[in-house]
């Protein structure tokens, strides 16, 4: 199964809204702040608030900083996040973020991407905004991200380039070929979606418009800074799966075959040639055949689009001549992925959620295999670590 996003930035959208957004979606404010220590070049605190807008409960996510007028040039921030310890799906999406951006400034004041120097956006807390962000959206794991038209206000702004018209000019340039419109019917003149929420949109999105058909499982709506009369000043996000894909069952085939002639040496070969050939999962079972003889049922679950090749691989590498074959109704789990810390040593932990929530939080072995070489520590210690750490990403 794969998640399914709509993000409704109906009212506009701001680095802190989606932020707001993510952990009210149940985003554990943990997995955006290790992001945010990451990367930040100074103390950063993240803090979350309920709050109302117009009535309605929202989260507001709160980035804390010492005030400072650092500027920092697109290639002093993308130094940052290289240098950073991020978990590689993280870094790749806050790094295209901020290439958006520099792309959009860029192009407004008529220079190379490489020279553009953010002010704004190159403070920390736009910083962390990015940076937390992309840690959010990639722990949600979505396979497809649906944005509704864009409020960009009306009016005009002050910016560190002097004031001007909403929407800026990057916002402008970042939301070129994207829908957009000035903002809910009343809404008072301001500036409703920042460079920082319309590159982040840009940037994750699959698609463009209305609620895609879904089953939804969690909601979360991140507040702005700002209260006005007449719209909740909120950007929702909406989790789920394609519609029946939470109870519907795919399709797969059990192949198998009994082998007893083969040097169980060849063994590891076989499994990896079938899982190669497209079976997503292969295992042996020791068996006793006729007369006595010790011996092996070979079995792959198998897409049927792959059976055909799997079927010519189980004959290329083994001595069988015959398979039998099954049709089976596979029912599985969303799945996503997170990383903990151990000694300071990234581990991935695979996520599988019931409705919503996780229920199982496992440490994958290599990378915990690979900690432990690198701390000198036996692997039993430091996966034992890991799954300490990994328990504290399990729901309620």
């Amino acid at each position: 199964m794969s998640t399914t996003l709509w993000i409704d930035a109906s009212a506009g959208a701001s680095g802190d809204m989606l932020l707001g957004a993510l952990v009210g979606a149940g985003v554990p404010l943990d997995v955006i702040a290790s992001a945010v220590d990451a990367v930040a070049p100074e103390p950063v605190g993240l803090a979350a608030e309920e709050v109302r807008r117009a009535g309605l409960a929202a989260t507001r996510c709160h980035v804390e900083v010492a005030t400072s007028t650092t500027h920092r040039s697109w290639a002093e921030v993308r130094a940052l996040l290289e240098a950073a310890d991020l978990a590689d799906k993280v870094r790749a999406l806050a790094l295209a973020v901020f290439g958006r951006l520099a792309a959009a400034e860029g192009a407004v004041h008529g220079r190379p991407a490489d020279e553009v120097h953010f002010h704004e956006v190159g403070a920390l807390d736009s910083i962390a905004d990015v940076v937390g962000a992309a840690a959010g959206l990639v722990h949600l794991g979505a396979a497809q991200v649906v944005v509704s038209p864009v409020a960009v206000g009306s009016g005009s702004v002050r910016t560190a380039h002097g004031v001007l018209p909403v929407p800026p000019p990057a916002v402008a340039e970042l939301l070129r070929g994207v829908p957009s419109y000035a903002g809910p019917a009343g809404a008072p003149a301001a500036e409703l979606c920042t460079p920082t929420g319309a590159a982040v949109l840009t940037t994750v999105a699959t698609g463009w418009g209305a609620q895609p058909p879904m089953t939804v499982t969690a909601v979360g709506s991140g507040a702005g800074a700002r209260d006005p009369e007449g719209h909740p000043n909120v950007l929702r996000l909406l989790v789920g799966s394609a519609p029946g894909s939470a109870d519907a069952a795919e399709q797969q085939v059990v192949l198998a075959c009994n082998v007893d002639d083969l040097d169980p040496r060849v063994w590891p070969a076989v499994l990896e040639a079938l899982l190669a050939a497209g079976a997503v999962d292969a295992w042996l079972t020791p068996i006793v055949m006729k007369k006595g003889r010790p011996a092996h049922t070979l079995a792959a679950l198998v897409p049927p689009a792959a059976l055909a090749a799997v079927r010519t691989a189980v004959f290329t590498h083994t001595s069988t001549i015959g398979v039998r074959e099954h049709p089976v109704a596979k029912h599985a789990l969303e799945r996503s992925s997170a990383t903990v810390t151990v000694a300071g040593q990234p581990v991935s932990v695979k996520l599988a959620r019931l409705a919503g929530r996780v229920v199982n939080a496992q440490p994958e072995y290599d990378d915990v295999a690979r900690a432990a070489a690198t701390l000198g520590r036996p692997v039993a210690d430091v996966l034992g670590q890991a799954q300490a750490e990994a328990r504290a990403l399990l729901g309620p």
